[in-house]
């Protein structure tokens, strides 16, 4: 897949974003800029709101501010959420979830193409999967089964890449052949976004980090974030948030 064009402003702007459920705030207040070809890694305790900020940039739960994409559709953005969040059950194959990266291209009584059954055996070779089109995903281990969903934002090709928890439960060599492809996402001046907890993994890749506590902790460039100070900081008002309201949390 190749690069794309640089765009204008910011990839995603945040302005006050605040998320709750019921008396319950998940978030509150998100205001910042993630940048156009940036790698930004979202860290934080948890429970401290980071997965709840990927499903408001993605529309799939009600918040109050604003989420402004620039010249990005929220339906371009390639989204990896949790894995526990997807059912393996279903009785299709690896080439089949691949190919899902391109449905909006293809139509939904469109056919795959010359071009598009190329992408995706390119996209499998690229994650370390080649041959493997035909197996059904149930029968794949969790690392397997991860590197096909990577396949499929592949084959997305979309500009901007949302990864919630993307190395959780997997072994050291697919976390390196994933991260390799998250270098070549940025190589292609692609927008990365990845929720993660290892902070020796956000330092070797991520050059931007966002600390969170349901509330923006720091947002800069990753060592002037993931200081001792910020993070003992992250730690305590996520110990505290949990006895707030929504008026206490927003005054806090």
């Amino acid at each position: 897949m190749g690069g794309i064009p640089a765009m204008k402003g910011a990839a995603i702007s945040l302005h006050d974003l605040s998320v709750h459920y019921g008396d319950s705030p998940a978030l509150v207040g998100v205001t910042g800029r993630f940048e156009p070809g940036s790698l930004t890694a979202i860290a934080g305790p948890n429970g401290a709101g980071k997965s709840t900020l990927l499903k408001a940039l993605m529309g799939e739960v009600g918040a109050s501010g604003r989420v402004e994409l620039g010249s990005v559709r929220r339906a371009d953005i390639g989204y990896l959420p949790q894995a526990s969040a997807i059912d393996r059950s279903f009785p299709i194959s690896v080439a089949d979830v691949v190919c899902l990266g391109a449905w909006k291209r293809m139509g939904v009584l469109g056919g795959l193409s010359a071009a598009m059954i190329e992408a995706v055996h390119h996209a499998l070779h690229e994650v370390g999967l080649a041959g493997m089109q035909g197996r059904p995903i149930g029968a794949l281990s969790v690392g397997q089964f991860q590197r096909v969903l990577f396949a499929r934002l592949l084959v997305q090709n979309a500009q901007v890449i949302v990864l919630d928890e993307p190395f959780t439960a997997l072994d050291s060599r697919t976390v390196d052949d994933l991260t390799q492809v998250i270098e070549t996402w940025h190589r292609a001046g692609r927008t990365v976004i990845a929720v993660l907890h290892d902070l020796e993994q956000i330092h070797a890749l991520f050059p931007q980090t966002l600390l969170l506590a349901h509330r923006v902790v720091a947002w800069g460039p990753t060592r002037q974030v993931l200081t001792a100070q910020n993070l003992n900081e992250a730690r305590a008002l996520a110990q505290d948030w949990s006895a707030c309201t929504v008026g206490e949390c927003q005054a806090s």
